[in-house]
């Protein structure tokens, strides 16, 4: 850990106890005092906090739409972007191998991270300051988020597009794989024939670069 009240400023919380944000910050391959318990709790306030906050903003939703909303807010993927942003890898405390392998930028070691970082926060100072954690941090996702695409992910969103409209499935090829194990950007195409569509996408997982080949493609087609 480093630059600890800098850290603090960063999330919006000042910890009474510095004993449990070092845990939060320590990963299992670091010691015996390691944040996996903590990152038990902070993923069930999380999920709390997030479906309070849909249930309040989005009045007419369906409750099956309201469980896509949030499970798209707390996937790890958004939770590893949030973590990034909060430079929360160069606090953590990994083991030497994991250090070495680049740990602190792996999506689920930071993801895990950041609800170990919830769950402290809990402890530490109550619900109600967990969740304006939370919520200060999820803002910018909450204020993007579209229910009447439910929640669905692009890949879904593309599919029941192309069906409803009695099309072929797009088909998605692998293109590149980059970089060491622990840092690979992966390049996918989304190929639609019968529109004449081509996309490509990028990211640290082939799911992801999927996604995002998928969403470049649903926005060719001119859909809303």
């Amino acid at each position: 850990m480093s630059d600890v009240p800098g850290f603090e400023r960063t999330i919006g919380y000042v910890f009474n106890s510095r004993d449990l944000l070092k845990q939060a910050l320590t990963h299992r391959s670091h010691g015996a005092a390691h944040n996996e318990r903590l990152e038990f709790l902070g993923d069930s306030i999380l999920n709390c906090v997030i479906a309070q906050a849909l249930y309040e903003r989005f009045l007419d939703v369906r409750e099956g739409d309201l469980s896509r909303l949030r499970a798209n807010l707390v996937r790890q993927e958004t939770l590893a972007e949030i973590a990034q942003g909060l430079g929360l890898g160069e606090q953590l405390r990994l083991g030497e191998g994991e250090l070495k392998s680049g740990g602190f930028r792996r999506p689920s070691i930071l993801a895990d991270g950041l609800e170990a970082l919830f769950g402290a926060v809990f402890i530490d100072g109550g619900f109600d300051r967990t969740r304006e954690t939370v919520l200060r941090l999820f803002e910018p996702h909450l204020a993007n988020l579209d229910p009447q695409h439910s929640g669905k992910d692009a890949k879904t969103t593309l599919q029941e597009f192309l069906q409803g409209r009695r099309l072929a499935l797009p088909q998605y090829q692998l293109r590149a794989a980059r970089g060491e194990a622990h840092a690979q950007e992966f390049e996918v195409e989304c190929h639609i024939p019968e529109l004449g569509i081509t996309t490509t996408g990028h990211g640290p997982s082939r799911r992801a670069a999927e996604q995002e080949a998928a969403r470049r493609a649903f926005e060719l087609t001119g859909a809303k």
